[in-house]
């Protein structure tokens, strides 16, 4: 939670998606969460769910790291500095989507393959 504090990420994520009025929203998401994610660390638990939710949860998973890397390396301006490197500047969309959907289909294996 410090990390995504100190870089500002919550914040820029916000500010993007024009939903400050709903702040009391992610505060409660971020401290559920959190709380939720604490717990699953120390408890033994496991469910065996179908492969569907095992689907959902995998979209929901790759929906939030690759939101996350995006936020992180624009507060970082990565991006644009990627692009001018590998000379893709008029593709900054395609890239950032591809660094999306490839999260996506990772947590998707993980939570299908592995987890299953």
């Amino acid at each position: 939670m410090a990390f995504l504090t100190v870089l500002g990420i919550i914040p820029r994520l916000i500010q993007l998606s024009k939903t400050d009025t709903r702040i009391p929203v992610y505060i409660a998401g971020i401290v559920l969460g959190a709380l939720f994610g604490i717990f699953m660390s120390f408890a033994d638990v496991s469910w065996n769910q179908p492969l569907f939710l095992l689907v959902i949860w995998g979209v929901f998973h790759g929906v939030f790291n690759g939101m996350l890397a995006a936020a992180l390396t624009e507060v970082l301006n990565v991006f644009p500095i990627l692009s001018k490197r590998i000379r893709m500047e008029d593709k900054m969309l395609w890239l950032l989507m591809a660094i999306v959907f490839g999260k996506i289909a990772g947590s998707l294996f993980q939570w299908t393959i592995f987890v299953k």
